[in-house]
């Protein structure tokens, strides 16, 4: 399988698991093995750069925790908490897929349910990084 390479400083250790013509990669906030999605490759690294990287404990992190927004039910990516608040939301793009304002905006939608101070747009390659201060949302500057 053809994997691209992610836009990350650091290499991780990915366990992988294939089943006929699958492709499963080991998850350790779910503790099981997912389906390859080129979105769960994204998301895989966000979760291995926060463990690892930033030393997060595995109980800090949730995945596919569900809100309902305007009546619908929605799932997030990946939330990073800090003694069980939410601080960083990440929402998850395959990396073909663009990031544009619209894509901003939806990750800003669910911030308004979930309430994290900083959030994270990302499909891997490129990473858009705010925090909400005085009621807007203020862009990080990349490195």
């Amino acid at each position: 399988m053809e994997l691209p390479t992610l836009n990350f400083q650091d290499r991780f250790d990915f366990t992988f698991r294939r089943d006929k013509d699958k492709f499963f990669i080991y998850d350790p906030v779910r503790k099981t093995h997912l389906l390859l999605t080129p979105e769960e490759w994204v998301r895989q690294h966000w979760i291995r750069y926060y463990l690892t990287v930033k030393g997060y404990a595995v109980s800090a992190l949730i995945t596919e925790k569900k809100i309902v927004l305007n009546g619908l039910t929605k799932r997030i990516d990946l939330l990073v908490t800090e003694k069980t608040r939410p601080k960083i939301l990440v929402e998850c793009k395959a990396p073909q897929v663009k990031l544009t304002q619209a894509t901003f905006e939806q990750t800003a939608r669910y911030n308004s349910i979930i309430g994290a101070k900083e959030i994270v747009l990302t499909n891997g390659l490129q990473h858009i990084h705010a925090y909400f201060e005085n009621e807007q949302y203020v862009f990080y500057k990349p490195h």
